[in-house]
């Protein structure tokens, strides 16, 4: 069953709209069925019967339907894991079991309570659910099956931070790979800057004009005054407190600010030292800064993606193209959108973008005109190495914390693009409860470790922070079953069978009708006043081809049965049905099913095409 997850607030950056589950509900039809004289009826699960309190208890329905915000109970202190493991070959292992990992949380052994092994790069394609013929419409069977997208890839270049070469080769490169999409596939194209937006589609046109249009948009400039100052320095200066690097800058500022500047005496030298320096961590300030924005506004587009392919019903991941970037003092912002991708089943791959890159051994800016000082030059060739391999960092860290791939230091991007499309054959989804966690934000350290390594690699994410208040828990429960609506996953923790009918009511209209039959055996009924009592929450939605909401409908139904009734059920079940005016078209019809007392979940898929 999928796990309860935390509802995400407004971010900042251009918005992708969140479909509500705001549901219309229809008039339920209950459709009781009639029982097999062969079907043995189980024991009642009511041992006693109770004495009603009043007549009117006796008296009280015993099924309605109405309308009602879901409140399961939720675990909102539950931290996900994914972790993809591989062999000495780079191959996914799928046959590992839940005692064969440890995690660790601040370096205490935790409790793993959850446990499943997912296999998104297998996925098996929709089965074509049965369509009961109503009266006018084609025989069953004559009906091709919907062509509806299965699995979504959001490509996100970054053109904040990529250079125009670099931008040029991967554009070509993810040209050629898009046109090799299959039916079911649906790719969106983002950019960082919000410049280019192409949602999901399978239109190869629109697909190549989106990549047409992408050009490098960096948000400011960066490195063009005195003295001339990266990010990366700019970080070592004021949040590092790095001497080494302040001096340099400061002696490019006097190289640069103060070339002939007569000096006559050892004050004067002094004097313009210190203005040298001053003017040198000023200018590190603004391109803290500078970069800050360009970084927070790079996290918060990649959060909006990740929150679109959330209710999309299909496997999903995000492509990011990107020559990496740095994020000092952002960790916060970063492990959110970790911790979005993993609650909402989206896996994060990087492709970095600069292929195989190498630095400048002198550490010249040519477009200067004039050799820079030697040694500071010298200097500045080291930090650039190092801001070189810190800028993968980032997107290393998403792709081992969301079981991605992460494509580097390689210049077959053709290669690149194939990889980081692909989901890993297998991962596993680990969850714990921390011990007594303090609702104080504070991060925590997460490892991942196996019993018996045999030379085997471990993908997971580094830590998480802890929540800073307790989350509401009729929100969460809505966001539960919000998130298992908008998945493909199939879950079997009741027995419940969808079935689906439509006729055309004219050429450009039809009514499309969802039946729903639930086994009541695995309910566990609660006795209250001589009644047993249930509640279900089941809601059916439509998602077009492309994997867009369309509409859908919530209904609770409260069951407050009598014994004999209760008998009768146990043998017949209970049918709703839910019926929805369309156009013709190719449609997935989503089906989650939720009990209140064993707060146990069915999940079922359904395509539909109507011509």
């Amino acid at each position: 069953m999928r796990f309860p997850t935390h509802s995400g607030g407004a971010s900042e950056g251009f918005q992708f709209l969140r479909i509500p589950l705001l549901l219309t509900v229809l008039f339920a039809i209950f459709l009781p069925s009639v029982a097999s004289p062969q079907q043995s009826a189980p024991a009642s699960p009511a041992t006693t019967t109770a004495t009603a309190s009043s007549s009117t208890s006796e008296k009280a329905p015993e099924m309605s339907s109405h309308d009602q915000a879901a409140t399961f109970k939720v675990n909102v202190k539950l931290v996900l894991v994914r972790v993809v493991v591989r062999d000495d070959k780079g191959h996914a292992v799928g046959n590992l079991t839940k005692d064969d990992f440890q995690v660790f949380d601040n370096r205490k052994a935790e409790v793993i309570t959850h446990f499943s092994v997912e296999q998104p790069g297998t996925q098996v394609a929709l089965e074509q659910k049965t369509q009961e013929a109503m009266p006018g419409e084609a025989a069953p069977g004559t009906q091709k099956p919907a062509s509806i997208g299965e699995r979504y890839v959001a490509y996100l270049f970054d053109d904040v931070h990529i250079k125009f070469g670099d931008l040029a080769m991967a554009r070509d490169a993810a040209k050629r790979h898009l046109l090799k999409m299959q039916p079911t596939d649906r790719a969106a194209i983002f950019s960082t800057s919000g410049q280019t937006t192409l949602d999901f589609t399978d239109d190869h046109a629109k697909i190549e004009q989106a990549l047409n249009s992408l050009q490098p948009r960096p948000i400011t400039g960066h490195g063009s005054g005195c003295p001339d100052l990266t990010y990366y320095m700019a970080d070592e200066i004021v949040n590092k407190n790095d001497p080494q690097a302040l001096a340099i800058s400061a002696q490019d500022t006097l190289d640069c600010e103060f070339a002939g500047v007569p000096v006559q005496n050892a004050a004067q030298q002094a004097n313009l030292a210190a203005q040298a320096q001053a003017i040198a961590y000023s200018t590190a300030r603004q391109e803290l800064s500078l970069g800050d924005h360009e970084s927070r506004l790079s996290l918060g587009v990649l959060k909006d993606v990740v929150r679109r392919l959330s209710i999309v019903p299909g496997q999903r991941s995000v492509v990011i193209v990107s020559p990496g970037f740095l994020i000092p003092e952002l960790d916060y912002e970063f492990l959110e959108v970790v911790d979005r991708s993993l609650r909402s089943d989206v896996i994060v791959n990087a492709l970095d973008a600069r292929g195989l890159y190498t630095i400048d051994p002198l550490g010249m800016d040519i477009s200067k005109g004039a050799p820079q000082n030697p040694r500071v030059a010298a200097y500045k060739t080291l930090y650039s190495s190092s801001e070189a391999q810190a800028d993968e960092f980032i997107l290393s860290d998403l792709a081992n914390a969301t079981g991605g791939t992460f494509f580097h230091n390689n210049n077959d991007l053709d290669e690149g693009f194939r990889r980081v499309a692909t989901a890993p054959e297998y991962y596993y989804m680990l969850a714990f409860t921390p011990q007594n966690l303090k609702l104080d934000g504070s991060f925590h350290s997460l490892s991942v470790k196996l019993r018996d390594p045999e030379h085997l690699n471990l993908q997971a994410r580094r830590g998480y922070y802890a929540p800073k208040h307790a989350a509401d828990p009729e929100e969460q429960a809505k966001q539960e079953i919000e998130d298992a609506v908008f998945s493909n996953e199939e879950v079997h923790d009741l027995p419940v069978e969808l079935h689906t009918q439509f006729f055309k009511t004219s050429d450009a209209d039809a009514r499309l009708t969802v039946l729903a039959h639930v086994d009541v055996k695995h309910l566990q009924f609660h006795k209250q006043e001589g009644r047993n009592r249930e509640d279900l929450t089941v809601v059916s939605a439509l998602f077009n081809r492309n994997g867009d909401y369309v509409q859908g409908n919530e209904k609770v139904l409260e069951m407050r049965l009598k014994d004999e009734t209760l008998e009768h059920k146990l043998n017949s079940g209970v049918t709703l049905k839910t019926s929805f005016e369309v156009k013709p078209g190719s449609y997935l019809v989503r089906l989650v099913v939720r009990d209140s007392q064993g707060q146990l979940m069915a999940a079922e898929n359904g395509a539909v095409e109507i011509p």
